[in-house]
């Protein structure tokens, strides 16, 4: 992944994330004026989306790092110089921007 692409993606996330958060809120904040019960269904598919990007971005960053220690070393040996810093932020992001797009893409759909 290249810089660019890994600032284009940093820069989505963080405007989509706040864009969720603002559907799932005015969300609930339209059963609780109606008074309906909440979505149990979709508030425990927040936090368990939540655990499940953490855990994918976990892996995601310890592979990256895997592959960077390697590719160096065989760089270190060679001679040549090597750069991970992107492809290990760039792994930790993905996970969280898949569900932060998909979320939105699903949310701005969904009727209350």
């Amino acid at each position: 992944m290249t810089p660019r692409r890994l600032r284009l993606d940093t820069a989505t996330l963080w405007f989509e994330a706040p864009f969720v958060i603002a559907l799932r809120l005015h969300q609930m904040q339209l059963a609780a004026m109606t008074g309906k019960t909440q979505d149990v269904a979709e508030l425990q598919r927040m936090v368990s989306e939540k655990v499940a990007a953490a855990a994918e971005s976990g892996m995601a960053v310890n592979l990256a790092l895997w592959k960077a220690t390697l590719d160096s070393t065989m760089r270190l040996v060679t001679g040549s110089g090597s750069k991970h810093g992107t492809a290990i932020a760039a792994a930790a992001l993905k996970p969280y921007g898949k569900r932060v797009r998909s979320n939105a893409r699903r949310l701005s759909r969904s009727k209350p």
